[in-house]
C-alpha cells in the first residue's frame, strides 16, 4: 500500500533541510529540483503586474497596474503583440493593426490604442509624459462640440433609443474633413514624438559632427580620428533607427488593407449599427406579427421571407456606406501617414548628407595621407640617391687605403686634387639621377 500511495502523493515542499540534501546530492538527483524552480520564476515573471499610463477619450490619465493575460484579454492580443512592448526585448519600430487595437512600438513610444482609451508603457523617462500631456492637450482642444463626443456613454443611451437610424444621421452630420477618430489622433501624437526624437538626436549629432570633421581635415591626429570613428557609428545606429521608422510608414501607406485595419472607430461603429439593426429587425417582425395575425400554416413563410427582404436590404445598405467610409478613412490615414513620411524622409536625408560629408571628409583625409606619403617615398629616393654618391667616396677611400707604394702619394697637393675630382663627380651622378626622376616624372618638377 505505501508502494502505491507514494506516486499518488503531491510532492514534499523543499524546507532549509531538503535544500542542504539536495546541495550534498550527486549532480543528477538534483537536477529535477533546479528545473522546479526555474519554471515557477518563469511563471511568475510572465505573470506579473506592470504599470500602464491609461488615457481616455476625455483626456483623464490615470496609472494602472495589470498583469499581461489582463491586457490580452482587455485589448483582445496576441502574446507576440505584447511582446514588442517589453522594455527588456529590443525590437525594431513597429505599427500593428488589429481587430480592437493599434500596437505601436515607435523609439520611446510604447503603447496600445484602442477606440476609446490608449495604454502607454509607464517608464521613469520624460518622453511617456511628454506623449501623455500632448495627447491631453489634444483631445482638450477638440473636446467642445467634437464628434466624438457622440461615442460618450450619454449620448450612447440617447442613440439606443433612437434606434439605427438617427444614429446613422447623427454620424453622417457631425463627419467633417477636419475630423479624426481618437484613435488617429493618439497615432498621430506618437508619430510626432518619434519624428520628433529623432529629428533632434540628429540635430545634436550634426553639431557635434560637422566642426570635428572640419577640425579633422585641418589637422590629423588620433584622438581626432578616434572620435570621428565612435561619430559615425552613431551614425549608422541612428541611421538604422530612422530607416526602419520610414520603412514602417512606407509599408502602411502602401498596404489598403493595413490602412482599413487600423479604423476601429469604424469598425465599432460598424457593429453597433448591425446590432441596433438586429434589435430594429426583431421589432419589426414583432410588430407584423402581432398587428396582423394570420393562419398558422402561412406565417413561417411570411416571417422567413420579410426576415431574409430585410437582411438583404440592409446587408445592401451596410455595404455601400462601409465601402464609403472604408475609402474615406483609408483617405485620412493615408494623407496623415504622408505628413509624417515627409517628415521622417527629411530626417533620413539629413543623416545621408551628414554620411555624405563623412564619406567625403575620409576621401580628402585618404588623399592628405597618400600624399605625405608620396612625399616620403620622394624624400627616400632622394636619400638613397645621396647614399649612392656618399659610397663613391668610400671607394676612392677604400682603394687609397691599401697598403701599397705608388708615386702618388708623393705627389704635393694630390690628396686635394682627388676629394675635388671625386666631389665633382658625385655631384654629376648626383644631378644625373635627379633629372633622370624628373624625366620619369618620379618627382614634381
Amino acid at each position: 500500500m505505501a508502494d502505491l500511495k507514494d506516486p499518488l502523493l503531491p510532492p514534499k515542499l523543499a524546507t532549509t533541510i531538503n535544500v542542504r540534501e539536495a546541495v550534498n546530492r550527486p549532480m543528477g538527483a538534483g537536477r529535477q529540483l533546479y528545473q522546479g524552480v526555474d519554471v515557477l520564476e518563469l511563471k511568475k515573471r510572465g505573470q506579473s503586474l506592470r504599470s500602464w499610463i491609461r488615457v481616455d477619450m476625455s483626456g483623464d490619465s490615470q496609472i494602472i497596474e495589470v498583469d499581461k493575460f489582463t491586457m490580452m484579454r482587455r485589448c483582445d492580443l496576441p502574446a507576440r503583440d505584447l511582446r514588442l512592448l517589453d522594455p527588456l526585448f529590443v525590437y525594431p519600430s513597429t505599427i500593428l493593426g488589429r481587430e480592437k487595437a493599434i500596437v505601436i512600438n515607435l523609439e520611446q513610444i510604447r503603447c496600445i490604442i484602442t477606440a476609446e482609451e490608449v495604454f502607454l508603457l509607464h517608464s521613469l523617462d520624460s518622453y511617456s509624459w511628454n506623449y501623455v500631456m500632448e495627447l491631453q492637450r489634444r483631445l482638450a482642444s477638440t473636446s467642445v462640440g467634437e464628434p466624438g463626443d457622440a461615442w460618450q456613454s450619454d449620448n450612447f443611451d440617447v442613440n439606443r433609443s433612437r434606434g439605427s437610424r438617427n444614429f446613422d444621421n447623427d454620424f453622417r452630420n457631425n463627419s467633417s474633413p477636419d475630423y479624426l477618430p481618437f484613435e488617429f489622433r493618439a497615432l498621430e501624437v506618437a508619430l510626432e514624438s518619434a519624428c520628433t526624437f529623432l529629428d533632434s538626436q540628429v540635430s545634436e549629432l550634426e553639431i557635434e559632427a560637422y566642426p570635428l570633421l572640419d577640425e579633422l581635415t585641418s589637422k590629423i591626429s588620433t584622438l581626432n580620428l578616434e572620435r570621428a570613428r565612435r561619430l559615425k557609428s552613431r551614425l549608422v545606429a541612428l541611421t538604422r533607427r530612422v530607416q526602419k521608422v520610414r520603412d514602417e510608414i512606407e509599408q502602411l501607406m502602401d498596404d489598403d488593407g493595413d490602412m482599413a485595419e487600423m479604423y476601429l472607430t469604424e469598425k465599432k461603429r460598424r457593429m453597433e449599427l448591425s446590432f441596433y439593426g438586429d434589435q430594429s429587425l426583431y421589432k419589426a417582425i414583432d410588430g407584423v406579427s402581432i398587428s396582423a395575425p394570420v393562419s398558422p400554416v402561412s406565417s413561417p413563410q411570411d416571417y422567413r421571407k420579410l426576415e431574409k427582404s430585410m437582411s438583404s436590404a440592409r446587408s445592401r445598405h451596410e455595404s455601400t456606406r462601409s465601402s464609403d467610409s472604408a475609402t474615406e478613412s483609408i483617405e485620412e490615414l493615408e494623407m496623415l501617414l504622408e505628413a509624417y513620411f515627409v517628415v521622417i524622409d527629411s530626417t533620413l536625408n539629413k543623416l545621408t548628407s551628414l554620411k555624405e560629408y563623412i564619406d567625403d571628409t575620409e576621401d580628402f583625409i585618404n588623399i592628405q595621407l597618400d600624399n605625405v606619403r608620396n612625399q616620403l617615398i620622394q624624400f627616400e629616393l632622394l636619400l638613397t640617391t645621396a647614399t649612392f654618391v656618399v659610397a663613391i667616396f668610400s671607394v676612392v677611400a677604400g682603394v687609397f687605403g691599401m697598403n701599397f707604394d705608388i708615386s702618388l702619394f708623393r705627389v704635393p697637393k694630390a690628396f686635394q686634387w682627388v676629394l675635388i675630382i671625386t666631389g665633382i663627380c658625385g655631384v654629376l651622378i648626383f644631378s644625373a639621377f635627379v633629372c633622370f626622376f624628373k624625366y620619369r616624372r618620379l618627382m614634381p618638377l
